[in-house]
């Protein structure tokens, strides 16, 4: 896992926040796949740090986070 500042290399990426988040904003994240990793930000600071986190670690996350 690693924090990257945000680039011209992530700003063609499609970024998806989750079905859960509401419409009045709120605390969201939002999350983008990269060839490498899947990248992480703050919705509501677009601008600010990502978080790159391996494919492998991303799948292991959500794994657990499903209870599978």
């Amino acid at each position: 896992m690693t924090t990257v500042e945000p680039s011209d290399r992530h700003s063609g990426i499609a970024w998806f926040k989750s079905s859960y988040s509401g419409a009045e904003g709120g605390q969201c994240v939002e999350v983008a796949a990269s060839d490498d990793a899947v990248l992480i930000r703050d919705s509501k600071q677009l601008a600010g740090p990502v978080l790159a986190v391996g494919n492998e670690a991303w799948a292991g996350f959500l794994a657990l986070a499903s209870g599978r």
